[in-house]
């Protein structure tokens, strides 16, 4: 079998166990985690979200529409995910990408475009002066994840909703030395200031609301992110690291992350948005040379081997090796240097590997098993979700086998956090239907 036949199996199998854990309870959702030895689970608040609800199934069923016809089964999860969310969406009050309104954005116009205008009607509809009734900034849960959301989905209230929340951050920037910081929130006790939580996702958002609107003061703000984050991190060695929180956390965590969340391999899309949006420098650097010096660092870091308790003990998209396959796939499809390419490419391959090796498999299909290695015993549950478990890896799998059987101009599902880093030529919001 060929190594694009073994990710498609895998990915399959993975996705064949997540199909296996999709319950019923006034439409279609799913538990996060599945315990063998637990009473069956009932739905949680997060049930419908893009992070580890029913939301995150619409990315993966737009990349399989891309392999081959949806199943009868998969239409119908279709149906029943475009149905719970839309009627959801008319009343919800939380207005976040990963947790939210945002998420609704996202699954709705890939199932059936059209039908994710409830939810932006229902974005300006909360807006206040502040922003949205949401005390947090950043991408998961915040303001930059609903400029981001906007931005990718336009429509009639795209550029309302990107005015009124770039000018909301911008009201809570805080002046360092080199230029702005965000926090995930005002007063929170630290700074996370990598892409999920903090400076690197908040000035993203900022650079492509900015870039959308012909708002320079969005775009300064965002550069004066990139300064700080220069001023914070380290350039050893050709690469760019910034540190996973500052002041230094007292938790027991590495100082220092490679993942989408806390890493270079999430902050690499700010300095591709910089790119996108014709930003010629930040301090002595073109952006395109800080997103290539993320990913250096990535790739040279060791992952994804099990150098030790802590440092990579997750698989998923959000904390894990998904996360990284899937931003070295973005990288080697947008590369004009075949060089960079071809290595981009083969540490994706490198993470698929991972995590073909890393997989549980039986009849049920396939799933994984992360490790917190501050517990005891340190062996997490499988989970199903986009972020954190089976579906996430299946899409990005699903993704791998079709760049290597197709080559670098392969269609890319894209996302709002994502899609400036890819060609526009290649990028394709797909519809099941």
């Amino acid at each position: 079998m060929t190594d694009a036949g073994r990710y498609r199996e895998c990915a399959e199998q993975a996705w064949s166990w997540v199909l296996g854990q999709v319950r019923e309870d006034d439409g279609p959702w799913l538990p996060e985690v599945v315990r063998d030895d637990a009473d069956p689970p009932a739905p949680t608040e997060d049930r419908d979200s893009l992070y580890a609800g029913i939301a995150g199934l619409a990315p993966v069923l737009a990349e399989i529409g891309l392999h081959r016809a949806l199943t009868g089964a998969e239409e119908s999860l279709a149906a029943g995910i475009v149905a719970r969310l839309s009627a959801a969406a008319a009343v919800r009050t939380f207005p976040s990408l990963f947790e939210g309104l945002g998420g609704d954005l996202m699954a709705l116009r890939l199932l059936a475009p059209g039908r994710e205008r409830v939810a932006g009607a229902r974005l300006a509809e909360l807006r206040t002066p502040a922003g949205w009734d949401s005390p947090d900034n950043d991408v998961i849960g915040g303001t930059a994840g609903v400029l981001l959301a906007a931005a990718w989905a336009g429509g009639d209230h795209a550029a309302e909703i990107m005015s009124t929340g770039g000018e909301a951050l911008l009201d809570v920037a805080e002046r360092t030395e080199a230029g702005l910081d965000w926090r995930m929130r005002a007063g929170y006790p630290s700074s996370m200031p990598n892409y999920s939580h903090g400076t690197a996702g908040v000035a993203t958002a900022l650079t492509i609301a900015g870039h959308a609107l012909g708002r320079a003061d969005f775009l300064d703000a965002a550069c004066q992110g990139a300064r700080h984050l220069l001023a914070v991190g380290r350039l050893d060695d050709d690469g760019f690291v910034v540190p996973h929180t500052l002041p230094y956390s007292t938790r027991d965590v590495e100082p220092v992350t490679y993942t989408w969340c806390h890493g270079p391999t999430g902050t690499s899309y700010l300095f591709a948005a910089l790119a996108f949006a014709g930003v010629e420098r930040v301090g002595a650097f073109e952006p395109a040379a800080l997103r290539r010096r993320c990913l250096h660092s990535v790739l040279t870091s060791g992952l994804p081997a099990r150098l030790r308790p802590g440092f990579w003990d997750n698989d998923g998209r959000c904390c894990g090796t998904a996360g990284v396959g899937d931003a070295l796939l973005d990288a080697a499809q947008d590369a004009a240097d075949e060089a960079w390419a071809q290595r981009t490419l083969a540490a994706a391959q490198t993470m698929g590997d991972a995590l073909l090796d890393r997989a549980i498999r039986d009849d049920a299909g396939a799933r994984w098993r992360f490790v917190e290695h501050r517990q005891d015993p340190p062996l997490l549950p499988p989970n199903t979700s986009w972020m954190q478990g089976g579906a996430g890896i299946a899409a990005f799998l699903l993704r791998l086998a079709r760049v290597l059987e197709q080559g670098p101009a392969a269609t890319v599902i894209d996302r709002p956090d994502q899609w400036w880093a890819v060609p526009d030529r290649l990028r394709q919001v797909h519809t099941t239907g």
